[in-house]
Order: structure tokens, then C-alpha cells, then sequence
């Protein structure tokens, strides 16, 4: 377990500093069994007990005097494998997460490392442990979009060599963001609404302001995703553009042969009585007739464009 209290940075306490202390929100950190025993002692008033286990999603539920909720986080280095999971609940006095994975004592650690702040509040510690969550999204989707852009170059102009597992595999870990995001636009509406009254009007700028950077990030995902599907398509496309032009070469070639086939099938008859059979020249005509028909077929295929 864990306890902080919200001062010009986030600073370590006892659970009894916690309790003493009046004038300071706080944050917690508990395991499930931790929170099971001790919750009564945060006084909130939670008709929605938070889940601990079986945590699909991340959202928010009003209480009559509180918030709960759950997150769900993607591993931005396994988007494909690993979530972490944990719970939290939340009143005017401060917030409780409860949490096994250690994800949580980790954000925390960032923000004690990297941010002070002139006036200490509970939104401001919720912008910054939130932003927490996305901060590193933006690079994520620049490294995704390079990666899309060399496959697109590869399938244009290295004859069609492009690897399609790589593109559903951005295209699948960019789809699980945005329904992240999706989901964490849903629960900021919720603080947003302040439905308790937990969050002064003018700290509620905060929750704004993260509003405001998720719908990008959301507009970002969601035209990643549309390129991911463009460069998908295109790869069919020159697929079946370059199978267009297999299929146009052995046509090709079964026409020129056809005269051919025909010529060797006349002169394969044997007939006894075919005067070409005795002819000197018979042998050389019939090679010449041949390379006409040929050559004739490869001017004719390219007068019309066909090879």
C-alpha cells in the first residue's frame, strides 16, 4: 500500500498523515485484499462497488457520493498481448486505486519525477495521471505511419513487394486504440459532468483540456486506421494487377501458338498423297510461315496495346 498527499508535488505519507491531514487531497494506492479491509476508512459514500477482477473496460460509474470505475491500458510495446487492469474510486477528498499490476505506482513515480505544481488540486493530479496514459501514443502513430509509408513505397515501386501481416498488424493494434480511446473519452465525460460536485468549476479546465487532446489523439488513430485500410487495398490492387498481367502474357502466348498448333497439326495428318511432304523446300517454307505468324501476332498485340 501506498499513500500521498497532493501538495506542490505528490508527496509519500503514513496512513495516519492521511488521516490527519485536512487541508491536502490524496491518492492511495491498495491491493484488492488491502481495499477490502481498510475501504470504510475513506468514508465514501459507494453504492457501486469497483471491481477488482474481470476488468474489461475502462469507465466510470456515479455513485451518490462518490465515483468508481476501472481502467483497461493497452502496453503500448504489446498492444496485440498485454493489458494492465486496475480500479479505482474517488470522492472530493481524494482518490483510491486498486491496483495488482504495479502500472499505477509507476505513473505515479512519473509524475512525482517530472511535475511540481503552484496550485496543487485533485484535477490537476487526474490531467496529469491521465495524460500519463497517452503520452507516448503520438510517437507510437509516427513510427506506425513511416512504417505504412516504406510498405506503400515498397508495393508501388519494388514490383508489388509489400508485407501485407505487417499492415493488418498496425492496422489491429491502431483499431484496439481507438476503442481505448474511445472508452477514456466516454469516462472523462463522466468527470466532466460532475455530477457530484467534487471538482471546482474553475479546476474543471483540466478535464477540458484532456477532452480536448483524446479527440485528437482519436482523429490521429482513427486516420491512421484509414490509411492502414488504403494501404491494404492497394496491395489487393497491385495483386491483382499483377496477376492481370500474368493472365495477359499466357493469353498471349496461347494466341501466338494457336497458327502454330494448327500448322503442325496439318502437316501431322500424314496423308500419303500431301505433295508438301515431298518438296525440298517444304521443310524451310514451313519454318519461315511459322516466324510470319509469329512476328505478325507480336506486331499485331502491340499495335493494339496489348503487350
Amino acid at each position: 500500500m501506498s499513500y500521498y498527499l497532493l501538495a506542490d508535488t505528490i508527496q509519500p505519507c503514513t496512513k495516519e498523515e492521511l488521516l490527519a491531514q485536512k487541508g491536502y487531497k490524496y491518492v492511495t494506492v491498495l491491493t484488492a485484499q488491502e481495499w477490502a479491509r481498510d475501504r470504510d476508512m475513506f468514508d465514501m459514500g459507494i453504492e457501486l462497488e469497483p471491481p477488482t477482477r474481470d476488468i474489461h473496460n475502462t469507465k466510470a460509474e456515479v455513485n451518490y457520493d462518490s465515483l468508481t470505475g476501472t481502467f483497461q491500458l493497452p502496453d503500448r510495446e504489446h498492444l496485440d498481448t498485454k493489458d494492465y487492469r486496475f480500479a479505482f474510486a474517488m470522492d472530493e477528498k481524494g482518490i483510491v486505486f486498486i491496483d495488482e499490476s504495479g502500472k499505477v505506482e509507476q505513473m505515479i513515480d512519473e509524475i512525482r519525477r517530472t511535475k511540481r505544481w503552484r496550485q496543487p488540486s485533485l484535477e490537476r493530479f487526474l490531467y496529469d495521471f491521465l495524460e500519463q496514459i497517452v503520452e507516448h501514443d503520438l510517437s507510437i502513430m509516427e513510427k506506425y505511419e513511416d512504417e505504412l509509408n516504406q510498405i506503400e513505397d515498397n508495393i508501388l515501386y519494388a514490383e508489388g513487394q509489400g508485407d501485407l501481416s505487417r499492415v493488418i498488424e498496425i492496422h489491429n493494434d491502431i483499431r484496439k486504440l481507438l476503442v481505448h480511446y474511445e472508452q477514456i473519452i466516454d469516462m472523462t465525460q463522466e468527470l466532466e459532468e460532475n455530477e457530484n460536485g467534487f471538482f471546482d468549476e474553475e479546476n474543471l479546465r483540466y478535464i477540458h483540456l484532456f477532452m480536448n487532446l483524446m479527440v485528437r489523439r482519436h482523429d490521429s488513430a482513427a486516420s491512421l486506421r484509414d490509411h492502414a485500410s488504403q494501404v491494404r487495398d492497394l496491395y489487393h490492387a497491385q495483386l491483382e494487377v499483377r496477376q492481370n498481367r500474368i493472365m495477359t502474357l499466357l493469353t498471349v502466348i496461347t494466341t501466338i501458338f494457336m497458327p502454330l498448333t494448327l500448322i503442325v497439326g496439318w502437316y501431322g495428318m500424314n496423308f500419303r498423297y500431301m505433295p508438301e511432304l515431298e518438296w525440298r523446300f517444304g521443310y524451310i517454307t514451313v519454318i519461315v510461315v511459322s516466324l510470319v505468324v509469329v512476328i505478325a501476332c507480336l506486331v499485331f498485340f502491340k499495335k493494339k496495346k496489348w503487350l
